[in-house]
């Protein structure tokens, strides 16, 4: 029995040391050579055998406490100029799973690794790089600590250079990273580091670090030590100069316009002006190359987002663009280079003259954000000409909190008088302040924000909001409210409903089986209740539900919902300018909604999401979902679809809306891609064909065809046939290329 309790007792040392040596913080060294490198994925030079690798991987899924099945090493080394990077990322086979040779491709569902860089160490934002099995490789930022989905950002572009090599049972791979594509302070003794690597063939997910799995595996609050072996004194300054020229041709058939030949030039410039402050400038920017929106089956009463697409926005947008919430944005910069054409009353694009960016660090604990921009005006379609200009400034509050401020000036330039009556404001201003929360393990995070916008015939009108997060392995609990003015109005901003208060509880329960059916499950449960100032409660939405992941990786969800509405304006609740509900009623209803995703790493993936049940005052029955075929490793066929049946008694007779992306992606190269995509939409009785081929010549520069074809698609013929009319057709050559100075 002595023995026993004495086997019991040891064991119990050993399994709590293990637990540990699991959660201590880890560190490696980087290296420094003068050995010179060749970037060919064969990790055959000297220097890798000397280094002692970031190792011993920690499972993120099915598990967050095990080794990983599939060991990965991870070596680094600099020689003052670059650092270099070697991997080894060993597995049970070599069923390897590459999507497509497509740069900035996205992890789930394949076999790759990721590296994150806190070059600053604070906690808040990184850089990271990503390469597969077939030496594809990805870059992009992560911001705000990444604590949600949206601080996750493939925007960022630079010059660095990578590739792999397959072997029996593993992959190598060697990355060399210029110290002039990053900003650091000087000097720099230690990185924030994190890894995490998606392998097939063990169904496993692992990291570097050990993450919970009830944080985003791509969280900043887990970061390893990557500690300089000879402090980097290195100065990451650089000039960049990205020049380009566009041709094409664009007809307007259903205006019956004259066809318009164009050519076009211009370019940006990058600016290093400290170690971590840059400058960006852009002349006569041009998005010609930029991929159509993704069309979705509008049945809101509100603006639908879009998100931003144009490169010039897209880089540090987390600076600029994640104050106040998702739907309480005061900067959008989609706004900029679009007016309303008076003619028509539609929103057009108008062009930009050229503006300026400087964002970046001031010091460790501080970044700033100026910017901004200046468009033409179009007297013919009533549109004056106006300035946009932004400032930010973010300071780090603890371990990894901060506060931000933001100020957004809009103004007419050549405002005229006469155009009183169109509603145009000389000038539109907002102010805010927001601050971010988040503890050190993440444990706690949230959001609280106060903007306030003034025009010349408004006052100042307040929108505020607050979230707070309690997120643990076992519960999730979420409190949120918004409050935004009637005459709140942020014109450069995304704020799609006024006058109300809202608060968003949320409560989730989670559990861990250990079978071989589900991995994880959980029951959910959220309330969405909206009131209006001196009237009351004006709409809710109550789910509960029960969903998770099964171990071989496909998810599903399952929800009962109750809706209450009331309209204050008659609206047409299908979309398809069918006759509207009177305004001045409410509507309660129930419905059934549902969603499963299969296993991403199949050949063939699909997801469906259907809803069923009442709707207003009839029934609502459809589903949208996808389908993905895969043409390993050169591209895929997708398919994106939205259908729905409405049966409302105020119709005479039943009403359908349908929407059907079919997509093509075909890489000829890790340099040529090709892709086609076509949109049908009944709600507009539009389709979009969209075709592009693009050849990377050269590192971050392209040669870009794209031809657009848009059809007007319906029953719109006198005859009450069928039709299918051109509305617009364009041809667009684009050349860009990037220049290091």
């Amino acid at each position: 029995m002595r023995f026993l309790i004495f086997l019991i007792c040891i064991g119990s040392i050993m399994m709590s040391q293990a637990q540990v040596n699991i959660n201590e913080k880890k560190s490696f060294v980087v290296g420094t050579t003068t050995e010179s490198i060749e970037i060919d994925g064969d990790l055959k030079e000297a220097i890798w055998s000397k280094l002692t690798p970031a190792k011993d991987f920690i499972q993120y899924f099915p598990s967050d406490s095990l080794p990983a099945k599939a060991k990965t090493e991870i070596y680094m080394c600099t020689d003052k100029k670059n650092l270099y990077i070697g991997i080894k990322c060993y597995s049970t086979g070599n069923d390897w799973i590459v999507n497509s040779l497509r740069r900035d491709y996205r992890a789930g569902g394949s076999d790759n690794i990721t590296l994150l860089f806190d070059t600053f160490d604070d906690g808040t934002n990184a850089l990271y790089f990503g390469v597969n099995p077939e030496g594809v490789l990805r870059e992009g930022i992560i911001s705000n600590g990444g604590s949600v989905i949206r601080d996750f950002s493939t925007s960022w572009d630079n010059k660095w250079r990578g590739n792999a090599k397959k072997y029996d049972g593993y992959y190598t791979a060697e990355l060399e990273i210029p110290f002039s594509t990053l900003r650091y302070p000087t000097p720099s003794k230690k990185w924030g580091f994190s890894s995490y690597r998606f392998d097939s063939q063990t169904n496993e997910i692992s990291t570097y670090s050990r993450i919970p799995r009830n944080q985003i595996v791509f969280t900043l609050a887990y970061m390893a030590d990557m500690i300089w072996e000879e402090e980097l004194n290195t100065k990451s300054s650089a000039v960049s100069l990205i020049p380009f020229v566009s041709s094409g041709i664009n007809k307007d058939y259903e205006d019956d316009t004259p066809t318009d030949n164009f050519f076009e030039v211009g370019g940006d410039a990058k600016i290093a002006l400290t170690p971590g402050l840059n400058l960006d400038l852009t002349v006569n920017p041009d998005f010609s190359q930029v991929e159509v929106d993704e069309q979705i089956t509008n049945l809101d009463r509100f603006e639908i987002f879009f998100p931003e697409r144009r490169q010039f926005f897209l880089e540090n947008a987390d600076l600029f663009g994640q104050f106040g919430f998702a739907n309480i944005n005061p900067f959008f910069s989609r706004r900029i280079g679009v007016g309303n054409d008076v003619r028509t009353d539609e929103l057009v694009q108008n062009r930009i003259y050229g503006g300026l960016r400087i964002s970046g660090k001031l010091d460790p604990d501080t970044r700033i954000g100026l910017l901004n921009m200046q468009t033409a005006s179009s007297s013919t379609q009533g549109i004056p000409s106006i300035n946009y200009g932004v400032a930010v400034a973010q300071r780090k509050l603890g371990a990894r909190s901060n506060i931000g401020f933001i100020a957004v000036n809009k103004q007419t330039v050549d405002f005229d008088e006469n155009l009183d009556t169109l509603d145009i404001n000389r000038y539109n201003r907002m102010v805010g302040v927001d601050f971010n929360y988040a503890t050190r393990d993440n444990t706690w995070s949230g959001k609280t924000f106060a903007h306030g916008t003034f025009s010349p015939n408004t006052s100042l009108a307040v929108a505020q909001g607050s979230t707070l997060n309690y997120n643990t392995r076992k519960y999730g609990v979420l409190w949120k409210h918004e409050y935004v003015d009637e005459d709140y109005n942020a014109e450069v901003g995304f704020v799609p409903r006024k006058n109300y208060f809202r608060i968003n509880p949320v409560a989730e329960l989670r559990y861990y089986p250990q079978n071989d059916l589900l991995n994880q499950h959980n029951y959910r449960a959220e309330a969405d209740i909206f009131w209006r100032p001196d009237f009351g409660k004006t709409d809710h939405f109550l789910s509960a539900g029960w969903g998770g992941e099964f171990t071989e990786r496909s998810t599903f969800r399952l929800n009962l919902n109750h809706n209450y509405v009331y309209l204050f304006d008659s609206f047409d609740p299908t979309g398809t300018s069918s006759l509207e509900l009177d305004a001045e009623q409410d509507f309660s209803y129930v419905s059934f909604t549902g969603n499963y995703r299969s296993d991403r790493r199949k050949v063939f993936s699909w997801s469906v999401s259907p809803y069923i049940g009442e709707y207003f005052n009839g029934w609502r029955y459809g589903t949208r979902g996808s389908f993905n075929i895969r043409y390993q490793p050169r591209g895929s066929f997708s398919l994106n679809y939205a259908v729905n049946y409405f049966d409302l008694p105020h119709l005479d007779g039943g009403r359908e809306t349908f929407l059907i992306s079919p997509r093509v992606d075909y890489t000829f190269s890790k340099s040529l891609f090709t892709s086609l995509f076509v949109q049908y939409n009944s709600q507009s009785d539009n389709t979009n064909i969209n075709a592009r081929i693009q050849w990377r010549f050269a590192p971050v520069s392209d040669l870009i065809l794209v031809y657009t074809d848009n059809y007007l698609t319906g029953d719109v013929d006198p005859l009450d046939r069928f039709a299918f009319n051109v509305r617009t057709r364009s041809i667009v050559l684009k050349i860009t290329y990037w220049l290091n100075l």
